[in-house]
């Protein structure tokens, strides 16, 4: 083999290894995000699964954040029934809070 077919060679072998591991990170956030759904079904109502949903398609940080964030009420146990619309409401909100910074001149 001469130095070009050796090059070739190794670039191949990190394409593929390369793609493989995209790969695998493809499949770890689609896990990641059936949890997160199968979550949501159990903690969220109708209508708030429905305000989550346009939520992602407008804001899709903020509905990431707020998953997250409801994830971990429900995992610690702090959840004891659905959360309705109104309830979602007021999560997001304090949620765009906390993200806005004040400025106040004196």
């Amino acid at each position: 083999m001469n130095e070009e077919e050796i090059k070739k060679k190794m670039l191949q072998q990190r394409i593929a290894q390369m793609s493989s591991e995209q790969a695998q990170q493809a499949q770890q956030q689609q896990q990641m995000e059936d949890v997160l759904k199968a979550v949501m079904s159990q903690v969220l109502d109708s209508k708030a699964r429905e305000r989550l949903s346009n939520l992602k398609m407008v804001k899709p940080e903020i509905a990431m954040q707020l998953e997250m964030y409801l994830a971990q009420l429900f995992q610690s146990g702090q959840l004891k029934e659905r959360i309705t619309d109104e309830q979602l409401v007021i999560i997001l909100k304090k949620i765009t809070e906390k993200r806005e910074t004040k400025i106040r001149r004196k």
